[in-house]
C-alpha cells in the first residue's frame, strides 16, 4: 500500500491539474505498480502467426496464403506493424506458432502448419497445444531475462476472427449474432453467415469435451490465440505488464483471466476494435469500454493497436520523469490548487 501511494503522489504531484491525463495516468499507474519501481521503458513486441483450417468453410474473403506472405513482408521489414515499431523504437519479432508454409516465417515455434477445421475435428491435438503453450511461454520468459519489462501482442492469420468469435462464444454462449464480425475482409452479410454457421456447427460436434478453457481454445481456436494467452499467462506469472491488441488478442487475454484471475492485474488495453465481440471479451477481463484509450475503427491485426499504446506509454512515462512537479512552486495549501487550475485553462 505504500507504494501504491508513492506511485499516486507521483503522477498526482505533476504540474497539471489532478487526473487531467485521464486513461494515461490510469494506465500508466498500471504499469509502475507491476513493476514495483521507476524503471526505464524497455517493450518488445510480438506477432504470432499462424493458419486456421476453417477457411474451408469460405469464413474469409482472402486466401490462406496471405498468412504467410504478410508474415514474410513482416519479417522483411515493410508491414505496418514494423512502421509503427520503428517509430517508437520497439522490437518486433514475428513468432511462426502454425504457418502453412514448408519453411518457418519467423521464429519457429509451431507445431504444425496451422490448425484444423473445427467444424470437423478439433482444432489442435492436446500435444500440439501443449507445445505452443509451452515454447511461447519459454520465449517470454527468455526475453525477460534479457531484461524486456513490457509487452505488447499482435497477430496475423486468415480466419482467426472466425475462431476468436467462437473461443468467446464457448467461453460465454453470447449467440453468434452478437459476437460475429467482418473482421479485416469487406463488408458482406453472406460472409458472416457462413462465420456464424461454422461456429455453431463447431461448437455442437465438441461441446461434450469443452469442460474447460483449454478445452476450448484447443477445439475451437487456433494456434495464434493458443499462444497469446500463452504468453500473458508467463507475463502474468513473471509479473510483466502487457498491452492487449484488438479482438483476437481480447479473446486471448478473456482465456488468459479465466485461467489465472491475476492476469486482469497486468493486462492494459489498447484500442476498441471494431468487432462487435470486443467489449465482451474485454468486459470478461474485467476491462470496461470506457477504459480503453484508442478508438480509431481499426482490423488490421498485427498487433499495430497495441503499439500505438505502447508509444503513449513511453510518452507518459517521460512527461513523468521530467514534468515539472507542483511542489517546484513552492505554494501550500489553496495556492497550489489555484495554480494547477491556471496551469491547467493556460
Amino acid at each position: 500500500m505504500a507504494y501504491q501511494e508513492s506511485v499516486d503522489a507521483l503522477i498526482d504531484g505533476m504540474a497539471k491539474p489532478p487526473g487531467s491525463l485521464g486513461l494515461l495516468e490510469k494506465h500508466v499507474k498500471r504499469v509502475l505498480l507491476c513493476w514495483g519501481e521507476l524503471r526505464e521503458l524497455k517493450p518488445y513486441h510480438l506477432v504470432f502467426a499462424a493458419d486456421n483450417g476453417v477457411v474451408e468453410e469460405g469464413v474469409a474473403a482472402f486466401p490462406p496464403v496471405i498468412t504467410y506472405l504478410q508474415a514474410k513482408n513482416m519479417l522483411a521489414g515493410r508491414a505496418t506493424i514494423n512502421a509503427f515499431c520503428r517509430c517508437f523504437g520497439i522490437p518486433c519479432e514475428v513468432v511462426d506458432v502454425g504457418v502453412d508454409a514448408p519453411e518457418p516465417a519467423g521464429t519457429n515455434l509451431k507445431p504444425a502448419n496451422g490448425s484444423k477445421n473445427f467444424t470437423r475435428e478439433p482444432a489442435m491435438s492436446e500435444t500440439e497445444y501443449e507445445y505452443v503453450r509451452a515454447a511461447v511461454a519459454g520465449r517470454v520468459r527468455t526475453l525477460a531475462e534479457h531484461g524486456c519489462n513490457l509487452f505488447s501482442f499482435g497477430e496475423m492469420g486468415i480466419g482467426n476472427t472466425t475462431t476468436s468469435s467462437a473461443v468467446l462464444h464457448g467461453l460465454t454462449g453470447i449467440e453468434p449474432e452478437f459476437v460475429v464480425g467482418y473482421g479485416a475482409s469487406p463488408p458482406s452479410g453472406e460472409l458472416v453467415k457462413r462465420k456464424r454457421s461454422a461456429i455453431v456447427k463447431g461448437m455442437e460436434l465438441h461441446k461434450e469435451s469443452m469442460l474447460s478453457v483449454h478445452d476450448i481454445l484447443r477445439c475451437l481456436g487456433g494456434f495464434d490465440i493458443a499462444a497469446m494467452c500463452a504468453a500473458m499467462l508467463k507475463c502474468t506469472e513473471l509479473r510483466i505488464p502487457f498491452v492487449i491488441d484488438g479482438f483476437i488478442s481480447a479473446v486471448a487475454f478473456a482465456c488468459a483471466s479465466r485461467i489465472d484471475e491475476q492476469a486482469k492485474r497486468y493486462a492494459i488495453p489498447s484500442h476498441l476494435s471494431k468487432e462487435p465481440g470486443m467489449i465482451y471479451a474485454l468486459l470478461l477481463g474485467g476491462i470496461l469500454a470506457d477504459e480503453v484509450p484508442i478508438r480509431a475503427n481499426m482490423a488490421l491485426g498485427e498487433g499495430t493497436g497495441a503499439v500505438l499504446m505502447v508509444g503513449l506509454l513511453k510518452a507518459m512515462l517521460h512527461a513523468v520523469e521530467s514534468t515539472a512537479r507542483m511542489a517546484d512552486f513552492d505554494l501550500g495549501g489553496d495556492a497550489a490548487v489555484k495554480a494547477a487550475e491556471q496551469i491547467g485553462s493556460a
